[in-house]
């Protein structure tokens, strides 16, 4: 008789449960971000080893740019699925746009941290694009003595090379643009538009040509040429 009442008891609680997720889901999609936040958070009480209520929970707090939630329900992701790759770059992404808000002596205690997540990534998906892409850059904006290293970045950089010729041109013309070298920058954004043909390739390049070149004539004729 106990264990049915207890049945009777429960029931109700699993039902609104999973009305809360479903809701908030829906909200979520909606980009009602806030009032899903509230819904899922309520969830995660019932339910906090839940994997996708956190994952949603981390993507509402980096949507909001509250980047040490965002890292907490990323860091609680990747620890609850530690065979899904998203979620170690998510955490490393995370903990990249904090290093961006703090002193740089703080922000270089979080490197280590960074580099393993993105890594991980990339053991567990080595198809995974956007890892290679954050290295690049983190091994760009990092002083040589803290372990930046153009020589590394290339390394990844030829690795997207084999996996999107795109985005091995546009990570090429990255890592010139960063050292100044604008003319080899222009021929690697110039291959990247011409296989891509796409919004990205095009502000890349188009970019350049304005902010780095500072030549807004021939900004003007690529920009009609891609318009036309």
């Amino acid at each position: 008789m106990k264990k049915l009442i207890l049945i009777f008891l429960l029931v109700p609680i699993c039902i609104w449960s999973q009305s809360s997720f479903e809701k908030g889901e829906k909200l979520y999609r909606a980009k009602k971000y806030e009032e899903a936040r509230v819904l899922f958070e309520a969830f995660l009480k019932t339910k906090p080893s839940d994997v996708k209520t956190n994952e949603y929970l981390g993507e509402i707090a980096a949507h909001d740019k509250s980047w040490v939630k965002a890292a907490e329900y990323f860091k609680k992701t990747k620890e609850l699925k530690p065979t899904e790759a998203d979620y170690f770059y998510k955490y490393g992404g995370a903990l990249a746009m904090r290093a961006m808000e703090i002193n740089k002596l703080k922000a270089f205690g979080m490197v280590e941290d960074m580099k393993q997540a993105f890594e991980k990534a990339i053991s567990l998906n080595p198809k995974h694009i956007p890892a290679r892409w954050a290295l690049i850059e983190l091994y760009l904006q990092l002083p040589g003595i803290l372990g930046g290293s153009e020589s590394k970045a290339i390394s990844y950089s030829n690795e997207l090379a084999q996996l999107s010729p795109v985005d091995g041109y546009l990570s090429k013309g990255r890592i010139d643009e960063y050292f100044k070298r604008y003319a080899s920058a222009e021929k690697n954004y110039i291959k990247a538009n011409e296989i891509g043909k796409s919004k990205i390739t095009f502000q890349k390049l188009y970019n350049l040509y304005l902010n780095k070149l500072k030549d807004p004539k021939k900004a003007r004729e690529f920009k009609q040429k891609f318009e036309a």
